[in-house]
């Protein structure tokens, strides 16, 4: 029904007041929504849409590669999709030809999982929709006892005129509907086991050191170490063998310390690029902003004043990286917390220890495999187990208010923004406004709803993740599959089980409101209410599920990135940064888009017995998003964090919860319509009960063999426990610490055409004046008002030195594929998973060393730095190659931390990044000075396990780049200064004279 014939058919309801019109509305909110022509309209606007998407992209797509293809130009040879040809169509035969291996190579196995599992709804619903409309539609249509005609053809599909001995086809359908779905289940059960067990012999399964590590959780204060983690190990394992240990140190404020110097340079950043968006025209005022509250030298700024934003921020980001410094400096390295990790050299034997210790609690701890270490939520890690239990309560509690509140809303939408006129009944002046522009809110009605649902349905993931890290989940995978348990609580009992019952329920309540007397019989007739009003918005369900498509094709041609980048480059300042985010692929919101799935799958199965036709919808929209999501998931889409396909049980989970649903559904059909003696509805009691018998047979089959790479119990030589060496520990400490201990601070970034109008800006100096040649473009010390020469670029005479403390970034290199090492970058991208640099990589036959040989390039590559002072090389010393620094003869080259600088690229190919010269990245201590000899002191001998001491100190920590402060920003990770070790604190690191 059109605006106008609404506008019509509310002025003859003009004398009810705008109350009593509510009233009316609540009762049935869902009238005249549906036309007869509305299931052939949906169906023929949702195909015809997808098809012209479709179009539109295979034209699109070839001349558009960084939007519809940007893992061809990322990922590395081994994880690279299929190359796609320059034609139209030549983006379908790679996904005829991929298979379900390949897609683990190419895309991982999340997202395997996840075409398996879309492909197995659409196997089913294809099955049970042949089936349901070859049984079930004659068996309506033709027994329907309406025989006036009035009926609408639709309306005839539904049992709702069909009982007695008729309704015995609904409750054999329902049977052969569970037979079908538990053998699809099964099925794919076996098969995901089968792809677990091709994963775990995956070369970066057998190579990830987190494969073959334990994670420990509630430890006791007094087993808080690495030599108590082993000992809570081989209490309930006596036999296993050496076990590489460390427990978590406390990093007290440090990770906050980080998150607010990130804050502070995107900040500066965004600053920088309004104000030098024109470096010729620059704004008469420069950008103000006010102080920190977290700047510990809050008070002392004016109330309520602005400071000048660059200078503040500039000073600000300084003060925050001299904090960082001493932060790291000053960790008590003795203080632990209640979690750690234990790593061995055999994976079997890892997992069988894991499996063993499932049920048990030595200790008090809990003892499960350790997942990535991207994959960690850091900050709940120390929760202790009353915590996290008093969190998750308040937290589900949250979530059930805000289910519960979600109510009123969805009926307001159903109602008014549905059906417009509705919102005319009972607000007069809007009435006046409709009946004049009956043209623009007819494009409002059909766009209001959607816009809105759509903004809640974005809006609500992010909801739910941010209570599930409140909640106290430990990692990022387990977080999502919490999401989606929510989000499918949410969706079903807001938008499927309130959206059907809300009629019938306020249809009772009123009734017993409005006659006391006949409570009773109004209670009575409850389920025969219901019923009809389940088979009246049955339709509706069908129009609903053919539209989804149109959502399948909004995401294959990528409208909202489009969208977006466009605004972004043409009405906004985007800083370098956010510049090269726009050309990364996007993450894949698997939490999303099985709740979708989930939800459709629910929607069709309980209205399967009711309205058949939502079989087929259901069907129609698998068969197409198959296609759709297959080429998402291949060239454009990454998975953020992978987990294994973890998801599995969870989807299983809700699967066969949605079949329950749907067989109370046929319950209820049974109850109300069989025979009188309620026979047929006593026969469909045990459907039930045989999907909740299949749940158990497949968790206690097939869970533990998905999960475990080994459940055997595997005993190693006991001679094993002999050979330990503190120094193999090194790997796990670093790999496994909190990242905070580790990770480099980012660098300001600053487009390269407001280079030369950067150093202007500055009122004050950009160094701390304390040394020589600090790169301070204003004077030499800091303080004089002398005229001094801009330091000159050794690489490239005649040409200016970059300005200290900014990353100075060219046109031509914004773009993702320069940066997508970085773990700045790439951890919001996959991890560097497909681009050659996964950070749970190591060495095989050696599970504790460090495969971090230069897969990241250095993220503080603007950061002041020793300016270039010519020198002569000395006699007797060592090149090292990696730092770009000499050491004399007789010292030993610090070890590499886990983001050293870069020696290779992961691929084949050279990446664009290292083909040329980059300045503000290479060179930056070519030509420092030399590192003086000093004379051989005598001293003893040191063992094997304490080689002697790199070079170093306040300054010259391997001649790596200097913050802000004049700080270096990397430690020593010798042997001997590594903190993570347990003899660290019980040995000498001071040369002793004999």
């Amino acid at each position: 029904m059109d605006v106008w014939a609404q506008i019509q058919h509310v002025a003859v309801k003009r004398d009810l007041n705008a109350g009593e019109e509510l009233l009316q509305l609540l009762r049935n909110p869902f009238k005249q929504t549906l036309t007869d022509g509305a299931i052939w309209s949906a169906l023929g606007t949702s195909v015809g849409f997808t098809a012209f998407i479709a179009i539109a992209f295979s034209f699109l797509r070839p001349y558009n590669s960084v939007v519809y293809a940007p893992k061809l130009k990322h990922a590395d040879e081994e994880h690279a999709p299929p190359p796609i040809g320059k034609g139209y169509l030549a983006w379908i035969p790679p996904l005829w030809r991929t298979t379900e291996k390949d897609m683990i190579a190419h895309a991982g196995m999340d997202a395997a999982i996840f075409m398996r599992f879309t492909i197995m709804c659409r196997n089913i619903f294809l099955v049970l929709g042949v089936i349901g409309c070859a049984i079930l539609l004659p068996v309506y249509y033709t027994l329907n006892s309406d025989k006036t005609g009035n009926q609408k053809w639709f309306m005839r599909l539904t049992p709702s005129n069909v009982s007695d001995q008729p309704i015995w086809a609904l409750v054999v359908t329902a049977y052969i509907f569970n037979c079908i779905i538990i053998g699809f289940l099964w099925w794919n059960y076996r098969k995901v086991l089968q792809l677990r067990r091709v994963y775990f012999k995956t070369k970066e399964y057998q190579q990830s050191l987190s494969a073959r590590t334990l994670m420990l959780n509630d430890i006791p204060k007094k087993y808080a170490n690495d030599e108590g983690i082993a000992r809570i190990i081989d209490e309930v394992i006596p036999h296993a063998s050496f076990a590489r240990t460390a427990a978590a140190r406390n990093v007290r404020d440090l990770p906050d310390l980080i998150q607010q110097h990130d804050h502070t340079v995107r900040k500066l950043e965004k600053v920088l690029a309004i104000y030098l968006k024109d470096p010729q025209n620059l704004p008469p005022g420069r950008p103000m902003c006010r102080p920190s509250k977290k700047d510990p030298s809050f008070g002392t700024y004016p109330k309520g004043q602005k400071v000048d934003a660059i200078e503040y921020l500039t000073q600000r980001i300084r003060e925050l990286e001299i904090e960082v410094k001493e932060a790291r400096a000053n960790i008590d390295k003795r203080s632990t917390l209640s979690y750690g990790f234990a790593s061995y050299d055999d994976i079997a034997e890892a997992h069988s220890i894991a499996y063993a210790l499932r049920n048990k609690k030595p200790q008090g701890a809990t003892v499960v495999l350790a997942p990535r270490p991207n994959d960690i939520i850091w900050d709940n890690m120390p929760l202790t187990p009353a915590n996290r239990s008093w969190r998750r309560i308040i937290i589900n509690l949250w979530i059930v208010i805000l289910t519960l509140v979600w109510v009123a809303p969805s009926a307001m939408i159903a109602i008014f923004l549905v059906n417009l006129s509705n919102l005319g009944l009972v607000w007069p002046a809007f009435q006046a406004q409709l009946s004049g522009n009956t043209g623009f809110w007819s494009i409002v009605q059909g766009v209001a709803s959607p816009a809105v649902l759509s903004l809640v349905y974005l809006v609500l993931p992010t909801i739910f993740r941010r209570l599930s890290i409140r909640a106290g989940d430990r990692t990022k995978t387990g977080r999502e599959r919490h999401v989606v348990g929510k989000l499918y609580a949410f969706f079903v009992f807001n938008n499927l089980i309130v959206f059907c019952l809300f009629s019938t329920i306020w249809n009772l309540v009123s009734s017993v409101a409005d006659n006391p007397q006949t409570a009773w019989n109004t209670l009575s007739d409850f389920g025969v209410t219901l019923f009809v009003s389940l088979c009246d918005i049955s339709a509706f369900w069908v129009t609903w599920l053919l539209q989804r498509n149109l959502g399948a094709a909004v995401d294959l041609a990528q409208l909202w990135t489009l969208i977006y980048s466009f605004f972004m480059r043409k009405f906004s300042s985007p800083t370098p940064r956010e510049m090269i985010e726009l050309t990364a692929p996007p993450s894949f919101d698997y939490a999303s888009y099985y709740n979708y799935f989930l939800y459709y799958s629910t929607v069709a199965l309980c209205f399967a017995g009711l309205q058949p036709l939502v079989l087929p919808a259901a069907a129609l929209y698998f068969s197409i998003d198959v296609w759709l999501k297959k080429y998402l998931l291949l060239y454009i889409f990454v998975t953020k964090t992978e987990s294994g396909g973890m998801f599995w049980r969870v989807l299983v989970n809700r699967f066969i919860f949605g079949t329950i649903l749907s067989n109370l559904v046929v319950f209820l059909t049974a109850w109300v319509h069989g025979d009188g003696i309620h026979n047929m509805a006593f026969a469909s009691v045990p459907l039930p009960f045989i999907m909740v018998f299949f749940k158990v047979y497949c968790s206690r089959t097939f869970d533990a063999k998905i999960h475990f790479y080994s459940t055997r119990n595997i005993q190693k030589h006991p001679e094993g426990a002999m050979s330990k060496d503190p120094l193999r520990s090194v790997g796990l400490a670093h790999r496994f610490g909190h990242p905070a201990l580790y990770k480099p601070l980012i660098t300001p970034m600053v487009h390269a055409k407001a280079q030369n109008i950067l150093a202007s800006i500055y009122k004050g100096r950009l160094s701390d004046g304390r040394e020589a040649y600090s790169g301070d473009t204003m004077s030499t010390s800091g303080y004089s008002d002398a005229y001094v020469m801009n330091p000159m670029n050794a690489g490239k005479p005649g040409k200016a030195a970059h300005l200290p403390g900014f990353e100075i970034v060219p046109e031509s290199r914004l773009d993702f594929e320069y940066y997508k090492t970085r773990a700045e970058f790439a951890s919001e991208h996959g991890g560097g998973d497909i681009f050659g640099r996964s950070n749970d990589i190591m060495r095989p036959g050696t599970p504790g060393s460090s495969m971090w040989t230069g897969s990241e390039p250095p993220s503080r590559s603007g950061s002041p730095t020793i300016p270039n002072i010519p020198r002569m090389d000395s006699p007797g010393r060592v090149q090292s190659p990696e730092l770009g620094m000499t050491y004399p003869s007789g010292y030993t080259q610090p070890l590499s931390s886990p983001y050293a600088t870069e020696t290779g690229v992961g691929r084949s190919r050279s990446s664009p990044l290292y083909a040329q010269g980059n300045d503000s990245a290479s060179n930056l201590v070519s030509n420092a000075a030399a590192m003086p000899v000093a004379a051989p002191v005598s001293t003893r001998e040191r063992s094997v396990e304490r080689p002697s001491r790199a070079p170093g100190g306040v300054g010259m920590l391997g001649g790596g780049p200097r913050g802000y402060g004049g700080l270096p920003q990397e430690e020593d990770f010798g042997p001997e200064h590594d903190p993570m070790q347990y003899n660290y604190f019980r040995e000498a690191r001071t040369a002793r004279k004999h």
